[in-house]
């Protein structure tokens, strides 16, 4: 359950420092496209020592390693695989490279004794990705997709704009693949990281259609973020209104009841469960 994720270059030492005090849920150090072929090696460096240095951050700690078919992928592996991450992120995700990954996050989470396992966060970028989308979704440890829309702007051949109507299908894709197996729909971060304004918009737009998450690429999205994605006090009023509603239904042995001229059913029970466990976790409540 995440609504932030923060993405920071692991060639960063002050961010790598700052990466907790941010406010996001999630921190993707990122040692693939922010850091340069040159810097590969060093950068993998630095963000090791970071993590050896310190206690388990208090947030999800997601790596953003390199595509599979570079020659950093298996070293990126080797390296941060450890108990103070809990997250891979694998750009220009396929379903042939994720099953390669589990393969190699299983030999190497052996091979460390780690105790619990790593999960997975694939990047949906590609056009042959988002056909294969519910494929991906349904893969071992996979708990998360995230639309990766400049990537896939280029492989479609399309401008990508902030009103975003080039990557509207691919959201949607994105969204029902996700909601499907009952994991994180992680919309694409917004281009614009001086425009929150826009950034609010187009986070209430992403969120009426599903997605429940959205990556960052500066600090000062993340409280636009958070707030958007966050159960609002109407949200959390009506969730709380029906389930003492249904309280009084089970005294009654009702399985469906009507609250304010409307039914409730399963549906909308399990959606006010799901608002009052955010408004919880993220202290709302």
């Amino acid at each position: 359950m995440r609504r932030s994720l923060l993405f920071i270059p692991s060639n960063n030492p002050g961010m790598l420092e700052s990466s907790s005090l941010f406010g996001s849920d999630s921190v993707i150090f990122d040692l693939e496209d922010s850091v340069s072929v040159s810097e590969k090696d060093n950068s993998r460096n630095l963000l090791i020592s970071f993590l050896n240095s310190k206690e388990k951050l208090n947030l999800e700690v997601v790596v953003r390693i390199n595509a599979s078919d570079t020659p950093f992928y298996y070293a990126d592996l080797e390296a941060v695989v450890t108990p103070k991450i809990d997250t891979i992120m694998l750009p220009k995700a396929s379903v042939k490279t994720l099953s390669k990954l589990d393969k190699d996050l299983s030999k190497i989470e052996k091979e460390k004794q780690l105790v619990n396992k790593i999960k997975i966060i694939p990047i949906i970028e590609l056009a042959s990705s988002l056909i294969e989308a519910s494929e991906i979704a349904a893969m071992p440890r996979v708990d998360g997709l995230l639309l990766g829309a400049e990537d896939l702007s280029s492989d479609l051949e399309v401008v990508r704009t902030e009103e975003g109507l080039e990557i509207l299908y691919a959201r949607m894709v994105v969204i029902t693949a996700a909601k499907a197996k009952k994991i994180d729909a992680i919309d694409t971060p917004f281009p614009n990281v001086f425009d929150n304004d826009k950034l609010k918009k187009d986070c209430e737009f992403v969120k009426r259609m599903g997605m429940n998450a959205k990556a960052c690429i500066h600090p000062n999205q993340i409280e636009v973020v958070n707030e958007v994605f966050s159960p609002t006090q109407a949200e959390i009023n009506w969730a709380t209104k029906v389930l003492m509603a249904k309280e009084e239904a089970e005294k009654k042995n009702q399985g469906v009841f009507s609250l304010d001229g409307k039914m409730v059913d399963k549906p909308v029970i399990l959606r006010a469960e799901k608002i009052i466990l955010k408004a919880k976790k993220y202290k709302i409540l």
